[in-house]
C-alpha cells in the first residue's frame, strides 16, 4: 500500500500549506474534466484526494504517523489501494472548497460545469474502549466489538417515507439544497447562497413520514464491527474507523468510530514504554551461589539465569521480551530488577549457621560509600 506522503510527494515534516499545496498541484493535473476516460490519472486523482483528507486532518495525521495505514482505516478491502469506502467524487470536490474557493475551477476552465457540490453532511460520531491483555498487545488482535448505532430503517429502507410514497424535491430550493438571496447596496448587487432552511441541504421533503422511524429514515440497532489492532499500542491509544459511526438519513453521510485502548493489569509486569518491568526477591544464598530461575513474561515463563554474588538493586535484561514497536519490528526488552530480601525473624539452627557464615567471613567493620548524585 502506497505511503500518503509519496503520493503528494512531500516529506513526513511537511507543513499544512505545503500539503495543501502539492494536492493543488496533483488535483489540478490529474483531474477528470482534464483528463476523460483516462483511468490511470482517475486512479491518481482519487488517490491525491485520500491522502490529502488524512494528512490535512491533525488528528488523523497523527494516527496515520503513529499506526501506518491501520490507523485510519486503511488496513485493506475498499478498491484494493486503500481508499475509503464511503468517500465519493462528491466528497472529493467538496473538499475543494478549502483550496480552491467556493467552487471547483474545472467547471469553467475545461467545460465540465462540474459544481462543488453541497457541503457534506455527517451523522454523529461514536467512541468505543477497547480492553487489551500484553498478549494481545504484543501479535496484535482482531477484535469484534459490539454498538447500538442509528441504522437505516427497516421499514421504509432508509427513505423516511412511508410505504408507496417517496422523498419529493424540496419547494423551498427546487431540490438544489440551497437558496440564494440577492441584496443591492452602494457597491452593487451581491448574492449569500445558504444551506436551505426547510430542507436542511439535502434537496428533499418527506411529505409522508414513515411511522416507524417518523421521517428520520434511521433508527437504533445493536451491531457487530470486527476491527485489526495492531501490534504494539499502548493506553491512551486511539483509532479511528471511518464511516463506522452513526448512519444519517436524507444524504447525510455515515459518523467515525473513534476506538480507545486500555491496557488490562498484568499481576506481575509493568509496561515502560516498548520495555517490561518485573522485580525478583531472592534470599542471601540465592544471590551468593546463584542459581537460574523461570520467570514470567508476556509470552509466557522464560528461564533467566542470575549470576553468583549478584548485588540487590541489579538490573538484569532479557534482550527483545518487551513490546514492538507499532510501526516497526524492533522490540523492547524484559528488564528483571533484583532484590535481595533480609528476614526479619530467624530460627536457633538459621542463628547458628550465620554465626559460622560471619567467622568465615572474618568480622570487620562496616564500608562507607558516598552517595552519588
Amino acid at each position: 500500500m502506497k505511503d500518503l506522503y509519496d503520493i503528494l510527494g512531500i516529506g513526513k515534516s511537511a507543513s499544512s500549506d505545503e500539503i495543501k499545496k502539492a494536492y493543488r498541484k496533483i488535483a489540478m493535473k490529474y483531474h477528470p474534466d482534464k483528463n476523460p476516460d483516462d483511468k490511470e490519472a482517475e486512479v491518481k486523482f482519487k488517490e491525491a484526494a485520500e491522502a490529502y483528507s488524512i494528512l490535512s486532518d491533525s488528528q488523523k495525521r497523527a494516527q496515520y504517523d503513529q499506526f501506518g495505514h491501520a490507523g485510519v482505516n486503511m488496513g485493506g478491502g475498499g478498491q484494493g489501494r486503500g481508499f475509503s469506502s464511503h468517500m465519493s467524487m462528491d466528497d472529493i470536490f467538496s473538499q475543494f472548497g478549502d483550496i480552491f474557493g467556493d467552487f471547483d475551477p474545472f467547471g469553467s476552465f475545461f467545460g465540465g460545469g462540474r459544481s462543488r457540490g453541497r457541503r457534506i453532511r455527517k451523522a454523529a460520531d461514536l467512541k468505543a474502549t477497547i480492553s487489551l491483555d500484553f498478549l494481545e498487545i504484543l501479535n496484535g488482535v482482531e477484535k469484534t466489538i459490539k454498538l447500538k448505532r442509528l441504522e437505516p430503517c427497516e421499514s421504509c429502507s432508509g427513505s423516511g417515507a412511508k410505504e408507496e410514497t417517496g422523498p419529493s424535491s424540496c419547494r423551498q430550493c427546487g431540490g438544489a439544497g440551497q437558496v440564494r438571496q440577492a441584496t443591492q447596496s452602494l457597491f452593487g448587487q451581491s448574492v449569500v447562497v445558504r444551506e436551505c432552511p426547510v430542507c436542511r441541504g439535502t434537496g428533499q421533503m418527506i411529505e409522508h413520514p414513515c411511522g416507524t422511524c417518523r421521517g428520520d429514515a434511521v433508527s437504533k440497532k445493536s451491531v457487530e464491527i470486527k476491527v485489526k489492532i495492531p501490534a504494539g499500542v499502548a493506553s491512551g491509544n486511539y483509532m479511528t474507523l471511518s464511516g463506522e459511526g452513526n448512519k444519517g438519513g436524507h444524504g447525510i453521510h455515515p459518523g467515525d468510530l473513534v476506538l480507545y485502548f486500555e491496557e488490562d493489569d498484568d499481576p506481575y509486569l509493568v509496561r515502560d514504554g516498548e520495555d517490561v518491568l518485573l522485580e525478583v526477591h531472592l534470599s542471601f544464598s540465592q544471590a551468593a551461589l546463584g542459581l537460574t530461575i523461570k520467570v514470567p513474561t508476556i509470552e509466557g515463563e522464560a528461564n533467566l539465569k542470575i549470576p553468583a554474588g549478584i548485588q540487590s538493586g541489579q538490573v538484569l535484561r532479557m534482550k527483545g521480551k518487551g513490546f514492538p514497536a507499532v510501526r516497526g519490528s524492533k522490540r523492547g526488552n524484559q528488564l528483571v530488577r533484583v532484590q535481595i530480601e533480609t528476614p526479619t525473624s530467624i530460627t536457633k539452627s538459621q542463628k547458628t549457621l550465620f554465626e559460622e557464615l560471619s567467622k568465615l567471613n572474618g568480622q570487620s567493620n562496616p564500608a562507607f560509600r558516598k552517595i552519588k548524585t
